[in-house]
């Protein structure tokens, strides 16, 4: 605020002159030089000879009207040469700033400040910028000369640029002031040495639950800070904890992962213990909860909170198999995907890992109990997925069909695609074998048929449903452009990845649901008024396996072995409690088994990823629909009107004639942009530019056949991508031949 005071000053002479001339004869006012305005020409005089020197050029310029401050510790009587600007313009005069200060504070403010003339010092300079609230503060006691929680950061992250902003007494009482905090005596040394000094105090304090308040409050904006946050990192690499340390008493906000995997060591290991849990649990909620356990990446916390809090005794309130749908619908698939997201992290760490795979294995062995119980009831829905969605839906719809995604992964999806959408949430059960093969065949084919390829699965939609425009379209492929009245767009990338991978594609799972949503609010922003994601088949985490924990059978006979399930061509005997039988035909084998468990069968091969089997977690697949209701604004219709002509057409060249329709009295829908998509074989081989129609307007437009001899044109409106009208267009080669035939 001392710069508000000083340019005061300053103004009242400037307002009648044109040179002010400042005495500071103690030298500690120098600093309000740099709050002067650009206007002002400084300058300092030491000497008789630059008294004389700076004379010659102000009474040079004079004329001009310019702003002079002459700056000089003389005092007045020791001025010679610019000595008669004080009595002819103006001076200030600045013999001890403390009194500077005291009279301004007493003139302006009505204040009395008991400090001492360091103190009064520093807080001037430091006001700078500041306004009455700064000495309000100092003067109650609530305030302090530097305020630590603000000038700690930027100071901790570039020790050495950030005091570059204070002269060497202001760097003196900042440093004596650390020190306070340090409760240590002030020595000097290089600011590099005294920032290490502070964060190793604030890591210690975090590290033993005792903090300073200052250091603490630093800390907690250290790493909310974009700007500072790779110095923390920095300086965090080289701290080492204390080696005698409670680990029960650190701070439950700390930077420190290995504490982490140290509560998490000890909370493995009593986790059947449920007196321990009700104690562990507050200080779980409260790493949930802490910004600072996020900033540093630690979010696995919530995912053991749900297998800790998961309560399977209401396992044992389900009596039919509906309700074990529902049940796993709605609750059990988030223990799920707590599991999947602790071996995303921990897969490479089995000490921490293995209490917690055996603790949510045996949460899963409770329901499979009851699953299998009533897996009599099960009847799957897969057979003609896509025949009857498309059937249902007369508008623009596009279909995701997804490989390996469980209904657990379909549920972060939903969460990462914007709430504008409306989503409906429901399930298929899946046919077994859950396997690629047979389950995709399901989807494509609704008379049961299994087919091997996808082009055979395409083939046998495509002539279910000749009359309609059917797009074929891998999901990676997919752009604004991709325009069909249905499209049936395949991604592989979760199965593929968990087959080549195994354990190691899970780091890769967020990523992938990532790309879902994007490409799903793509196809909603594109004119698509539905979008439905449904997959093939869901999968199974075998996690960490011991060659007990694998399924062997003695089968007789012909057999052939998958991970989950075995096919035979003679009929076994078998323990019904660990194996279920199904009557199946495929090539020459006429039976399948599965196991009761979500373990693997004993084969050659990597496990990680299994699929095939009978659990919830490959069988109920997701069924997601999100609708686009906004609604379309422009009511003026257009169409294609020579369609008829269009579909025999002589010569290399033909054209679109497109009519807009007739409005009465809209006053917002009097024209529409709208432009054209051509396709050749499902492929699109041209793209018109964009034309605006008019109501009650026609317009033609002139195109080549470019080698294709049967197009597809869409006409499309150029804002919501929507499909207004189409048409085929046939080239006559007969006719082309000018009568040769």
């Amino acid at each position: 605020m001392i710069d508000k005071w000083f340019k005061k000053d300053l103004d009242t002479i400037y307002d009648k002159h044109h040179i002010v001339v400042l005495i500071d004869e103690s030298k500690t006012a120098k600093f309000l030089l740099g709050t002067l305005d650009d206007s002002i020409s400084v300058h300092e005089v030491e000497d008789d000879l630059e008294e004389l020197h700076v004379k010659y050029l102000i009474e040079k310029e004079r004329d001009l009207g310019n702003k002079y401050l002459i700056y000089t510790a003389r005092s007045k009587d020791e001025l010679k040469f610019v000595r008669e600007y004080c009595e002819t313009n103006g001076v200030i005069e600045i013999k001890y700033l403390q009194n500077y200060v005291k009279d301004n504070l007493h003139k302006t403010l009505n204040l009395n400040l008991n400090m001492s003339e360091d103190e009064l010092i520093s807080a001037a300079k430091v006001s700078v910028g500041n306004d009455a609230s700064y000495w309000i503060g100092l003067s109650s006691g609530v305030g302090e000369i530097f305020d630590m929680e603000k000038e700690l950061l930027p100071f901790l992250h570039d020790p050495q640029i950030y005091m570059g902003k204070y002269d060497e007494h202001l760097q003196t009482q900042f440093y004596k002031k650390i020190n306070e905090h340090l409760d240590q005596d002030y020595i000097e040394k290089p600011p590099e040495t005294l920032a290490r000094e502070v964060l190793n105090t604030m890591l210690d304090g975090l590290a033993n639950g005792k903090v300073d308040k200052t250091f603490e409050h630093v800390y907690v904006a250290w790493l909310d800070s974009r700007e500072y946050k790779d110095s923390f990192d920095k300086y965090l690499k080289s701290y080492t904890l204390p080696q005698e340390l409670d680990i029960w008493s650190v701070c439950t906000s700390h930077p420190f992962v290995s504490i982490d995997h140290e509560w998490l060591k000890v909370i493995g290991q009593d986790l059947y213990n449920k007196d321990a849990m009700v104690r562990y649990i507050v200080q779980i909620n409260q790493r949930v909860k802490s910004r600072q356990a996020k900033s540093m990446s630690v979010t696995f916390w919530k995912d053991v909170k749900v297998l800790i809090e998961f309560d399977e005794k209401d396992i044992n309130q389900l009596s039919s198999l509906d309700e074990c749908i529902a049940f796993y619908t709605k609750h059990l698939y988030e223990v799920d995907q707590a599991m999947r997201r602790l071996y995303t992290e921990f897969i490479e760490n089995r000490t921490i890992l293995e209490p917690y795979q055996e603790y949510y294995k045996n949460i899963i062995t409770i329901f499979l109990d009851k699953w299998f119980k009533y897996f009599g009831e099960y009847e799957q829905n897969q057979t003609g997925t896509l025949d009857q969605i498309i059937e249902n839906n007369t508008q623009k719809t596009a279909v995701i069909v997804g490989d390996g995604i469980t209904y657990e992964v379909a549920q972060n999806i939903i969460a990462k695609v914007p709430q504008e959408f409306k989503v409906k949430n429901d399930a298929i059960l899946a046919d077994t074998p859950s396997e690629t093969e047979n389950n995709m065949s399901q989807i494509y084919i609704s008379n049961a048929t299994v087919e091997a390829t996808l082009q055979k699965r395409e083939q046998f939609l495509a002539s279910q449903h000749s009359d309609k425009d059917i797009g074929f379209v891998y999901l990676d492929q997919v752009t604004e452009d991709t325009q069909h009245q249905y499209l049936v767009s395949q991604y592989k990338d979760i199965d593929e990845l968990g087959d080549k991978m195994n354990n190691k594609a899970l780091k890769y799972f967020p990523e992938a649901e990532s790309y879902f949503a994007q490409k799903i609010e793509l196809l909603l922003g594109n004119g698509y008024k539905k979008v439905y994601l449904i997959t093939d088949h869901g999968f199974v985490l075998t996690g960490y396996l011991t060659e007990a924990d694998k399924v062997t059978v003695d089968f007789r006979g012909v057999v052939k072995k998958a991970e989950r399930y075995v096919r035979t061509v003679e009929k076994q005997e078998i323990n019904g409690a660990v194996l279920i039988e199904k009557k199946q035909k495929y090539n020459e084998y006429n039976y399948i088994y599965f196991a009761t468990t979500m373990s693997p069968f004993k084969t050659v091969g990597t496990y990680g990823f299994s699929h095939g089997g009978l659990s919830p977690q490959e069988l109920i697949t997701p069924f997601i629909c999100w609708e686009n209701n906004s609604a379309d604004t422009n009511n003026l219709s257009a169409t294609i009107t020579n369609k008829s002509n269009l579909k025999c057409v002589t010569g290399e060249l033909y054209s679109v004639k497109i009519q807009a329709g007739a409005l009465d009295d809209s006053l917002f829908s009097l024209e529409r942009k709208v432009y054209l998509l051509f396709f050749s074989a499902g492929k699109q081989i041209n793209k018109s530019e964009i034309v605006t129609l008019i109501s009650n307007a026609d317009i033609e437009k002139e195109f080549a056949f470019d080698g294709y001899s049967e197009i597809e044109v869409q006409l499309l409106d150029a804002i919501t991508k929507e499909q207004l009208d189409r048409a085929v267009i046939k080239k006559d080669n007969a006719r082309d031949l000018g009568g040769l035939l």
